[in-house]
């Protein structure tokens, strides 16, 4: 979660409108304090794409979703 004071809203709105879009939560302060917050219109959200975190596992061991010893009374 991002927080800024509103000049800093104002010097920079495009960057933090990117981050939004990017799914950061973005908060504008006045001072201290929360005043509202920079949301994305669902409609121009990212869609997901299957396939999408393929680069994200390096590795998974063959006996990922072999039952646990510890769960074995609840199967």
């Amino acid at each position: 979660m991002g927080q800024v004071t509103i000049h800093e809203a104002k010097t920079h709105l495009s960057k933090l409108i990117q981050r939004a879009l990017d799914g950061e939560e973005i908060i504008i302060a006045k001072g201290n304090q929360p005043m509202v917050k920079l949301v994305v219109v669902p409609e121009m959200r990212k869609a997901r794409k299957i396939g999408g975190a393929q680069d994200v596992i390096i590795h998974m061991a063959e006996d990922f979703d072999a039952p646990l010893d510890d769960f074995a009374e609840y199967v």
